[in-house]
C-alpha cells in the first residue's frame, strides 16, 4: 500500500512540476484560463486512453472514437476566433 502511495504521489509532483510552468507559458501567450483547462482535459484522456488500451488491455470501442471527435469539435469551437 504504501508502495502505490508513494508512487502516485511522485507521479501527482511530477504532472505538477510540469502543469505550472506550462500555464504560466500558456497564460502569458494569450491562452485563457478555459482554453488551458481544455487542453489539460483532452491531454489527460489521451494518456489515460493509452494507458488503458495497452496497459490495461482494454478494449477500445468505437463509441469512444465519437466520443474524441465530439470532444475535438468542442475545443475547435473554444480556440476558434
Amino acid at each position: 500500500m504504501w508502495k502505490a502511495i508513494l508512487v502516485s504521489w511522485g507521479i501527482a509532483f511530477f504532472e505538477y512540476c510540469l502543469m505550472v510552468p506550462a500555464n504560466r507559458w500558456g497564460f502569458t501567450n494569450g491562452f485563457n484560463g478555459f482554453q488551458l483547462k481544455m487542453t489539460q482535459e483532452v491531454i489527460t484522456l489521451v494518456v489515460f486512453t493509452l494507458f488503458a488500451v495497452f496497459y490495461l488491455n482494454e478494449p477500445f470501442h468505437w463509441k469512444y472514437l465519437v466520443s474524441f471527435a465530439l470532444l475535438l469539435g468542442a475545443v475547435y469551437f473554444m480556440f476558434k476566433k
